[in-house]
């Protein structure tokens, strides 16, 4: 049995009402291929949807009259699910990365700061940056500053402060938040990254491996060894000592 009311353990937002679960004398209805027909009493409403063997949904109940159309309800969800899912695909979830600093930091540590804070900026994330005082360095609160000015003017390409660096009980505080796209300086990493990729050797080619088809043949077995390099053509050698000799 339809109930005209959604259950308990039922949300409000996915709670549809169809057919008979439709509290209203008039309603105006939206055909099958999406054309006005006009305000109709529910009863015709229903027989309409049950002629073209389709639902008839309630798609804005505060209307007045509320607003119905002839539509299959297993089509009418999933259409409904996939708009409700491209909306939040569009949606960014605002996500902040704190980023912690000290009135005596070295210089290379602020460097990596700075590095880490650029990171998340092109990440669209926000940066919280937190400076602490220890012992006696409030009692000198304008080094904390001076350190947190020379920090935000190394990320301004980047993103800019939502507000001005402010002391809050023994630190300093202040919320970066990214420049748009088309107003942000690109990451410098992703540029040395990609420069070192463009400036890659290419490979070269292999070397052909020989075959044993590419090795010299072998001697026969019976064939005559080859005469040594310093031999003449008519068998004797070029430097014989007995060549000019003369026999008595």
């Amino acid at each position: 049995m339809s109930r005209p009311f959604p259950s308990r353990h039922s949300s409000s937002d996915s709670f549809v009402r169809v057919n008979g679960k439709i509290r209203a004398r008039e309603v105006r209805v939206i055909g099958v291929d999406g054309k006005q027909l006009g305000i109709l009493p529910l009863n015709d409403a229903l027989a309409l949807a049950r002629q073209h063997g389709v639902d008839l949904v309630e798609v804005a109940a505060t209307a007045t009259p509320p607003v119905c159309r002839l539509v299959n309800l297993g089509k009418f969800r999933y259409e409904k699910a996939k708009r409700e899912k491209e909306s939040r695909k569009h949606q960014h979830a605002t996500t902040v990365k704190e980023i912690q600093l000290s009135s005596r930091i070295d210089p290379h540590d602020l460097g990596i700061k700075v590095a880490h804070a650029i990171d998340f900026l092109c990440d669209d994330m926000k940066v919280k940056v937190a400076l602490k005082f220890r012992g006696r360095e409030m009692q000198h609160t304008e080094f904390g500053f001076e350190v947190v000015k020379k920090f935000l003017a190394e990320i301004a390409p980047y993103g800019h402060p939502d507000f001005e660096p402010k002391l809050v009980g023994r630190g300093i505080h202040v919320m970066v938040s990214p420049l748009p796209r088309n107003k942000r300086a690109k990451n410098p990493r992703a540029v040395e990254a990609g420069n070192q990729a463009a400036a890659a050797p290419a490979p070269t080619a292999a070397t052909p491996s020989k075959t044993p088809s590419d090795k010299p043949a072998a001697p026969a077995p019976n064939a005559a060894p080859p005469p040594p390099a310093d031999a003449t053509p008519g068998g004797g050698f070029v430097n014989n000592p007995f060549a000019n000799l003369e026999l008595q």
